[in-house]
């Protein structure tokens, strides 16, 4: 009853409201000429597993992509704060990168890496060139979930060990192996996944960590805490010698929850004292994204034993890898390990063009100064609202967290936080959502994102933010 009430409020008041005004695109979409959209939503519901869940009451139905931008079957535009889901790194449809793979299309599109061709190894060595020493050996794969399974792999046959630990609220993807290590319940199912895996529990929110400027919020004392946990979870759930550890830089799925400072830099010497090796999950955070580094894990000031990367690594383009040191990658050698796909000519092109991209366009620098600049002015509406609980993240990697109230700090009603997202896309601003209860807002946007851009964003959710306050004051 609350919802459709306030549903038929918010209705009434988008029709006397000024909406935010777009920033101008340069690109018409071309005219839709596929299947009607009943038909579509049809064929969805009947030939395509119901595991793959569409987001908004009324999925959406994309047919084009420019830069930043998408446009629906209809024509209307998007601004694409989520980049499928932290994947479109450079900007959807790259020139340089869409013609990098149709050259090689029509050229070469697999061999397998049975063969050597040109673009398997001059990838690997432009790749392992952006990374310090000793991680200059790689091994590609097809997705992130793929590549922390091989990474799991790898740390349990270099040590002869068995256990591992991830942090809750950690996201390492949906294969059985990568399930055990994510601690997010909402993709667990009941059988078992990932045996050996042990999460440490995060006792203490992220206000206590690193906040929105990067600046310390009693951060010595949070970090006392945390690794204080650490330290239980090995006294008290694992041998005394573990295979290794994994984390993410930044947690992404969890909604751009930091850590203390110099936690990880501890916990990583914690683990090596037990024979284990530290695993970085850089699929989201790495690419320049976080804006000051190119990889997550520089900014922790750590270097990793192992690191595996995804999503932007392709701009779309399905393909992953797991990069070591030679030492690491000598011990899978011992027998057989294969990939049909891993390596091929295709995907090795567009990773080397997306890598060329980012440099030339900048936009490892973009994502810091628009980062920071639309951090800032996110964390603004944080004084004017009490259910922003907190703004937090780095770079182009941002997480809005809503709460009842700052008092309690218990997570917004998935009501209202349904509410509050399908109006932002009705004003045309694609955001994602996660954490543990769903109550953090994800934004995450292609790296060529404008200031114009983050103004538009954050005056589409300011409006969003007023009119769920007022319809629910009505509703009272």
């Amino acid at each position: 009853k609350f919802l459709s009430g306030a549903l038929r409020l918010q209705e009434l008041k988008k029709s006397f409201c000024l909406q935010p005004k777009m920033p101008p695109c340069d690109v018409l979409p071309e005219k839709y000429e596929s299947y009607p959209y009943e038909h579509m939503l049809k064929i969805r519901k009947q030939n395509v597993s119901p595991s793959l869940v569409t987001y908004y009451k009324k999925p959406l139905l994309l047919h084009q992509g420019h830069m930043q931008w998408l446009f629906d079957f209809e024509g209307r535009r998007y601004l694409d704060l989520f980049a499928g889901i932290v994947t479109v790194s450079v900007v959807h449809c790259h020139p340089k990168v869409t013609a990098a793979a149709q050259k090689q299309l029509g050229h070469l599109w697999h061999t397998a890496n049975i063969y050597m061709h040109p673009p398997i190894q001059e990838y690997a060595e432009k790749l392992t060139a952006l990374l310090p020493d000793p991680l200059k050996v790689v091994y590609l794969t097809n997705s992130g979930s793929e590549a922390n399974d091989l990474a799991v792999f790898m740390a349990r046959i270099y040590t002869r060990n068995f256990d591992l630990i991830s942090f809750r609220g950690g996201y390492h993807g949906a294969s059985p192996y990568a399930l055990g290590l994510t601690s997010i319940g909402s993709y667990k199912h009941v059988v078992a996944t990932g045996l050996g895996c042990q999460t440490v529990r995060w006792g203490w929110g992220g206000n206590e960590g690193r906040g929105t400027e990067g600046e310390t919020r009693s951060c010595c004392h949070a970090k006392d805490q945390y690794i204080e946990q650490f330290k239980d979870t090995l006294n008290t759930c694992v041998p005394k010698k573990i295979a290794g550890f994994i984390a993410e830089p930044i947690q992404g799925v969890n909604g751009a929850v930091q850590y203390p400072k110099g936690f990880l830099k501890e916990a990583y010497q914690l683990v090596r004292e037990r024979g284990g090796v530290c695993i970085a999950d850089e699929v989201q955070t790495g690419f320049g994204r976080t804006g000051s580094h190119f990889w997550g894990f520089q900014t922790h000031d750590v270097i990793p034993d192992i690191v595996t990367i995804a999503k932007g690594i392709g701009n779309g383009f399905p393909m992953a890898a797991v990069i070591t040191s030679a030492e690491i990658a000598n011990s899978l050698a011992q027998n057989l390990h294969f990939n049909t796909f891993g390596g091929n000519a295709v995907a090795c092109v567009v990773g080397s063009a997306v890598l060329d991209a980012i440099a030339e366009d900048g936009l490892q620098k973009n994502s810091e100064e628009v980062g920071t600049y639309m951090l800032l002015e996110f964390a603004k509406l944080r004084d004017k609202f009490e259910i922003i609980g907190d703004v937090r993240g780095k770079g182009l990697m941002i997480g809005i967290e809503m709460v009842k109230n700052k008092e309690s700090c218990q997570p917004l009603p998935a009501e209202e936080m349904s509410l509050i997202w399908e109006d932002c896309k009705d004003m045309g601003v694609l955001i994602g959502r996660g954490g543990i209860y769903s109550q953090t807002f994800r934004i995450k946007p292609p790296m060529c994102i404008t200031k114009q851009d983050a103004d538009f964003a954050v005056e589409v959710f300011h409006t969003a933010l007023t009119r769920n306050m007022e319809t629910a004051t009505a509703v009272e």
